[in-house]
């Protein structure tokens, strides 16, 4: 192998080793001051306005992407016997329109439904051996899926009492004695504070949670 040749693969193999440094130490020091997961999501209080009695919608000219405040009157349902308002049970933003004008429902449907977009928050899901590091007000970096050039300022609002799995619908048996342990999740919900129009409800997102 020609001297030159030879200092190039010795070059090459330096680089090699600086990056597997580096990246060894990017990974120590964000493993053990942060503990993140893109196990998330964007979601935020839902309500739906549903029909408060049998009947034919009237003066409903609401479309999504509406903006109204608790007990804004949006139209009525005229029964046999009588006629009744449809009124919004909180301030918020339509985001999804279930009836039409002039259409017959039933007392209960589902007519809209409305988020608060201001008061949007993530709902992360954090592995239970990872819990012990996180508290209520510990700092978040949050990104978002449908805005991911910008970092959501982030707190830990409140962990969940419970693990996903004990919700299941079908939780799996042990009987058998095969018992495998698999790592649970318990849901965190994460405020933020400098949300934009980008970030819309059941966008995913990767959470950055700063250890206490």
């Amino acid at each position: 192998m020609s001297r030159g040749r030879l200092l190039m693969t010795n070059i090459i193999a330096f680089l090699v080793v600086i990056v597997l440094i580096a990246g060894g130490a990017y990974y120590y020091f964000q493993n053990n001051n942060y503990v993140s997961t893109d196990n998330a999501k964007v979601t935020g209080e839902l309500h739906n306005i549903t029909a408060p009695t049998d009947g034919k919608l009237s003066d409903w000219n609401l479309e999504e992407g509406k903006k109204v405040t608790k007990d804004d009157k949006i139209g009525k349902i005229s029964g046999a016997e009588k006629s009744m308002s449809i009124t919004t049970p909180a301030d918020g933003t339509i985001i999804k329109k279930q009836a039409n004008n002039d259409q017959m429902v039933q007392a209960g449907q589902t007519l809209a439904s409305e988020v608060n977009m201001d008061e949007l928050y993530v709902i992360a899901n954090i592995k239970e051996d990872e819990l012990k590091d996180i508290e209520e007000g510990d700092q978040v970096d949050v990104t978002v899926d449908g805005d991911d050039e910008t970092t959501l300022d982030g707190n830990v609002e409140k962990i969940g009492f419970a693990t996903n799995s004990l919700f299941s619908l079908m939780p799996k048996s042990n009987d058998d004695g095969n018992y495998t342990k698999v790592t649970q999740t318990v849901p965190v919900k994460i405020s933020i504070t400098n949300s934009s129009d980008k970030v819309l409800p059941g966008m995913n997102a990767e959470v950055k949670i700063s250890k206490n």
